[in-house]
């Protein structure tokens, strides 16, 4: 008897609906590379560096409400990892000869545009021996003529 009147119930409420397909269910899967495909086109193309070129960048910083753009110089001394977790190190001489080094994501929304200034000619994939040199030398690396 509580069985029929749970049916009933069922049948009688407005609200509940049939369950979807499957064959509906795969629709919106299919669309997902085309939404990926369109955020890629709207994305800046990032230029190809590798280590020893001079970059400038852009970087996007949010402080509460407010976004501002941040320029970043420097030398990159390293690039690492693979697909979507890539970064680069980007080094640059301050304030009093201090050299301060940034850790960038290169797949980052924040980065809004990369600018190569210089193309340096070096031997290695990571230089970080610039660390220990200062002033003048630890920004000097020969141009390549790219």
């Amino acid at each position: 008897m509580a069985e029929d009147t749970l049916q009933q119930q069922n049948t009688d409420s407005p609200e509940i609906t049939e369950e979807p397909a499957v064959a509906d269910a795969v629709d919106p899967i299919s669309e997902l590379p085309e939404i990926k495909e369109e955020q890629k086109i709207s994305r800046f193309e990032m230029p190809d560096f590798k280590p020893g070129d001079t970059i400038k960048l852009q970087y996007k910083i949010i402080e509460g409400d407010k976004t501002r753009l941040q320029p970043y110089e420097g030398i990159v001394i390293s690039k690492r990892g693979a697909g979507d977790s890539k970064t680069f190190v980007v080094r640059r001489i301050g304030v009093d000869g201090v050299g301060v080094e940034r850790i960038f994501p290169l797949n980052s929304p924040s980065i809004v545009s990369l600018d190569i200034l210089k193309h340096g000619k070096v031997r290695r994939a990571k230089l970080f021996y610039l660390r220990g040199k200062k002033g003048r030398s630890a920004m000097k690396i020969k141009e390549s003529t790219k």
